[in-house]
């Protein structure tokens, strides 16, 4: 069955791959980007609608929400793809740390204010994560911005878990209600990621000898896939956060804590302005 499918950060890498292997197979792609070139190539080649969003604005996210609300009578699937690692500290013009609100904030505030579009379709909802979040990640619940203890790789490993507890909450909240959701890990990517960022992990993405032991974006996009045309309880479960096919087995252990989970959702949305 063709089903329509938002991918953030669709105008490049894994986001940009999955939307191409997706549409190839009939389904309705809808590109977000935030770069209006890339993300107008890639929709023009997909013969795809677009959206040019920039995630560093939640007035921008909640635009793109009201435009895909207004613009599709359902949505399928929701996959929260864009994100990265970035430079040193930087604060939006909502006066967020940059990681914190490219990689979680906007994902969560978009989805939020997509969801009665996403339960009335009984959609997924994909976000991308990584083994970063079992590596760096360690959140403080009072300080989300990493204002004691900021790196670059910390702030980018916090906000991959907080995508994993995000999936998880969202399950616990509203799986009962038809909507379904996952986390996975695409594996180390030749892509632009790291290009912005003073992180250590800038040297192993853009060195030759290191970008040499990466995968393509197209096989990063594989489980993308895998998850988007799947169906919840027979392709995959809800709630899980995959590595490549199988459910992760070395996690982060804050990334089983039900009440960080809760408590990450409600400080997520005071922070955002949700009801």
């Amino acid at each position: 069955m063709s089903k329509i499918i938002v991918i953030t950060g669709a105008s490049d890498g894994i986001g940009a791959a999955g939307a191409r292997r997706l549409r190839a197979s009939g389904h309705t792609v809808v590109v977000v980007g935030r770069s209006p070139e890339k993300t107008q190539a890639v929709a023009r080649e997909l013969d795809s609608d677009f959206f040019i969003a920039d995630f560093t604005s939640l007035a921008a996210v909640r635009k793109l929400a009201a435009d895909l609300d207004a613009g599709y009578p359902r949505i399928d699937v929701l996959v929260n793809n864009a994100g990265g690692v970035f430079g040193d500290r930087t604060r939006t013009v909502d006066g967020f740390e940059k990681t914190l609100q490219v990689n979680h904030l906007a994902p969560f505030l978009l989805t939020n204010l997509l969801m009665d579009r996403l339960l009335g379709s009984r959609a997924s909802v994909i976000q991308t994560s990584s083994s970063g979040a079992r590596l760096f990640g360690r959140i403080d619940i009072e300080d989300l911005n990493n204002d004691t203890r900021f790196t670059p790789h910390k702030a980018y490993g916090d906000t991959k878990l907080e995508n994993i507890l995000f999936t998880r909450e969202l399950h616990d909240r509203f799986h009962g209600r038809g909507l379904s959701s996952a986390a996975f890990h695409p594996g180390a990517i030749a892509t632009g990621f790291a290009s912005d960022s003073t992180s250590f992990m800038r040297f192993v993405y853009r060195n030759p000898v290191g970008r040499a032991f990466l995968q393509s974006p197209d096989r990063g996009a594989r489980p993308l896939v895998r998850l988007a045309e799947g169906t919840p309880a027979v392709d995959w479960q809800s709630g899980t956060y995959y590595e490549k096919t199988k459910p992760a087995r070395r996690n982060n252990p804050q990334a089983e804590d039900a009440a960080l989970a809760r408590l990450l959702w409600e400080r997520s949305a005071d922070l955002v302005g949700l009801v």
